[in-house]
């Protein structure tokens, strides 16, 4: 019975040891999303792995030698509980995989659905029914909202649950 178990590999070599696994005929996957990346006064969003220097491998252990794993380039190890691979429990994989778009990136805040510009009210904390204008979704759950206050427009970062669409 085929079952994901978790590979740990070498720093930033997340896609390297994907490719050197299925080029041996496993069937492999790494989840990727896109990260905010600060650059030279510039913010971009790039395709990051969503569990660093991890990635899923199936297989069915009865059927398949999994130790070439362990020596595959890119590859710490494979995870492993006495001698034996870890599996991971059933679903967990599944679950990601319904959460990817149509250009096959885990969707991580889907409950962000404003657009840059959306007139948009915070319902919790200090600010509380403020009313700004969304800017842009954090990588880490939290929004950038433009509020006026005393004259100015100032950027506030918040928890993207504290944040609703102004009717």
């Amino acid at each position: 019975m085929n079952q994901w178990y978790v590979v740990y590999t070498h720093a930033k070599s997340e896609k390297q040891a994907l490719l050197n696994l299925h080029r041996q005929g496993f069937s492999a996957y790494l989840p990727l999303h896109l990260k905010r990346r600060r650059h030279a006064r510039r913010i971009d969003w790039v395709p990051s792995p969503l569990f660093p220097r991890y990635l899923f491998v199936e297989m069915d252990i009865k059927q398949t030698c999994w130790h070439v794993i362990n020596s595959t380039i890119g590859v710490i190890r494979l995870f492993t509980q006495g001698h034996l691979p870890t599996p991971v429990p059933t679903g967990v994989v599944e679950d990601i995989q319904t959460h990817e778009d149509e250009t096959g990136m885990v969707v991580l805040n889907a409950a962000c659905s404003f657009k840059k510009g959306d007139m948009v009210r915070i319902t919790a904390g200090a600010m509380y029914d403020h009313v700004g204008f969304f800017d842009c979704a954090d990588d880490d759950k939290r929004v950038v909202i433009l509020l006026n206050l005393l004259g100015r427009e100032v950027k506030v970062r918040l928890p993207a649950a504290t944040v609703s669409a102004c009717a």
